[in-house]
C-alpha cells in the first residue's frame, strides 16, 4: 500500500530551545523552525526527522538517530570536546570502553540529546580492495 510513499520519522523533546540549539550548534545539522513549534532537521541524504514539543515527553529508551561518520574515535573526541557525554553499557551483549566505544562491528558510541533521547555515531566500514 505505501512501498510509493515518502515517509519519514518524528521525536518528542521537552524543550524545542534546548533542541534546536544541540541539533544546529553541538552536532552541526541544518535546522529549520516549521508551524506549532515544530523543528525539521535535515540531513545530508535528503532526509528530514520532525521533532515536536510534548510538555510530558518521555526520553526514549532506544536509539532514535544514528549517524555515520568515518572516524569515530576522532567523532566521539569532538563531540566530547563541546561537551557530550557518551553512555557507558558493561552488559554481557553490550559493553563500552572508557571512551564510550562498543567495539564490535559496527563501532558504535551513543550518547543523549537534552531531552534524553538515545542517539549513536556508527563507523562506516571501509572499503576493501
Amino acid at each position: 500500500m505505501f512501498k510509493d510513499n515518502k515517509a519519514f520519522s518524528g521525536f518528542s523533546v521537552d524543550d524545542i530551545s534546548k533542541a534546536k540549539a544541540f541539533y544546529s550548534t553541538i552536532l552541526g545539522l541544518q535546522v529549520t523552525e516549521e508551524m506549532q513549534g515544530l523543528l525539521t532537521l535535515h540531513f545530508a541524504n535528503g532526509s528530514k526527522v520532525w521533532v515536536y514539543p510534548k510538555p510530558n515527553h518521555q526520553p526514549t529508551t532506544f536509539t532514535i538517530l544514528n549517524f555515520m561518520v568515518n572516524d569515530i574515535e576522532q567523532t566521539v573526541d569532538d563531540l566530547n570536546k563541546l561537551g557530550v557525554q557518551f553512555e557507558q553499557y558493561n552488559e554481557p551483549y553490550l559493553k563500552t570502553d572508557e571512551k564510550g566505544i562498543c567495539r564490535g562491528k559496527p563501532l558504535i558510541a551513543w550518547f543523549k540529546d537534552p531531552a534524553g533521547n538515545i542517539l549513536s555515531v556508527i563507523e562506516e566500514e571501509k572499503l576493501q580492495n
